[in-house]
């Protein structure tokens, strides 16, 4: 059985929390997409563990993870993440596999990376990674894969700092690579989950073009780069929090307003840990925007949504959510297209009560105060899709599940 799960809004959902708790169950765990840029947090026993480039299942002793063909890696990046997981006890060796037809980043596109970002005139606000500079050099075919670094022949069209400091690397990532397609075939009847990186808004196509992602962080990314045809996708899990972040440059209709909500966006920001795992930056917040969950639910063929972050808003005695927009005096009610309308668009909100007690010790989707299974039934039934895990705190077990994704329905 294969799931898929992915971001359902602008990335950092906590989707590396999900995957965490659902490795428990699959054999493989296989990344789909992105590279370092990306950031997942998992917490365990107290515990945190940030990863970029590793699936969040490694935590699991007896589970493979593999990084699949859509990713771009940064084999420094790479190891010294691998070195910080040994250091805490994890040990990887002989369960971290890469797709052979994965991309290396080089050197030289990060130093591109950062030149091309600061010669915008708007900047779309990167991190400097060489993730963009990767993807272009894979759609101009003069990127390297990992199955390039025994062709000599291929590599004499690098420059020659970037072949030494390949170099360096080659041995100790042979032992790695797999050859994606056959590997999946051969464990076709195991339970795998596809991961995806940063979220739908950010995808390539159906995100917010240009302020996006290079890579595809949608759900048909897991069949076009995880090592499986379409059809072999048994169900797709959209990861969403109770309210909406977003980092870096581009339209974000439900923002906080700083000089009339700057306190409630210090509260969710403080609250939710709303800082960036890869590099530190505080995210922007802002209330849910439903408008563009039912968007990338719909453009996405979600099954199921995960609900996270549910527990920040223990305090508040009410909050808002965004139903529609209004751009340039009109009602919109459909995501759109143009980042100019988006720029222009207004929330249209509307209120909920809030629950002023705790919930992260509750395990039970029926011992949730009403408030709180209020505001799900709003969302199931203005995104047209079920709400079939809710996260209630940042350990793996606070975790309520209404219904195990790997049971076929």
């Amino acid at each position: 059985m294969n799931i898929v799960v992915i971001g359902a809004q602008w990335g950092d959902e906590g989707k590396g929390k999900i995957v965490d708790y659902l490795a428990g169950d699959a054999r493989l765990i296989v990344r789909f997409s992105g590279g370092a840029n990306a950031g997942h947090t998992i917490v365990l026993g107290g515990e945190q563990y940030a990863l970029h480039l590793v699936p969040s299942g490694i935590l699991y002793p007896d589970k493979t993870v593999i990084l699949g063909t859509g990713m771009v890696i940064d084999p420094e990046a790479l190891f010294n993440e691998l070195s910080g997981l040994e250091a805490k006890g994890v040990d990887w060796k002989g369960r971290v596999l890469i797709s052979d037809r994965a991309h290396i980043v080089l050197p030289s596109y990060r130093r591109i990376d950062k030149e091309l970002d600061a010669a915008r005139r708007k900047p779309i606000g990167t991190t400097g990674r060489g993730i963009g500079v990767s993807y272009a050099m894979k759609a101009s075919r003069d990127g390297v894969r990992l199955a390039d670094l025994g062709d000599p022949e291929r590599l004499q069209n690098l420059g020659e700092e970037d072949r030494a400091w390949l170099a360096q690397w080659a041995e100790r990532l042979a032992p790695m690579s797999v050859d994606l397609v056959p590997y999946l075939r051969a464990h076709r009847n195991a339970y795998v989950l596809f991961e995806g990186a940063q979220g739908a808004l950010l995808d390539i196509d159906t995100g917010t073009y240009p302020f996006v992602s290079s890579g595809m962080s949608c759900a048909a990314g897991a069949a076009a780069q995880g090592g499986v045809g379409p059809r072999s996708i048994d169900r797709i899990l959209g990861v969403f929090k109770a309210y909406t972040t977003r980092v870096g440059n581009g339209p974000f209709p439900t923002e906080f307003n700083p000089s009339s909500q700057s306190a409630l966006d210090s509260y969710i920001r403080e609250t939710g840990r709303e800082y960036g795992v890869t590099t530190g930056r505080p995210r922007r917040c802002g209330y849910l925007d439903l408008v563009a969950l039912r968007y990338a639910a719909t453009a996405n063929s979600i099954d199921r949504l995960v609900l996270t972050h549910l527990d920040v808003y223990d305090e508040l005695d009410e909050f808002e959510a965004c139903v529609a927009y209004r751009v340039r005096g009109r009602l919109v009610e459909d995501f759109p297209s143009s980042v100019a309308d988006l720029a222009e668009a207004e929330p249209v909100l509307r209120k909920f009560r809030g629950w002023k007690r705790p919930i992260g010790a509750v395990r039970a989707y029926e011992e949730l105060p009403r408030e709180a299974r209020d505001y799900v039934a709003f969302i199931e039934e203005y995104a047209e899709t079920p709400v079939s895990m809710v996260s209630v705190g940042s350990d793996r077990n606070a975790t309520i599940v209404r219904e195990s994704p790997w049971i076929r329905s």
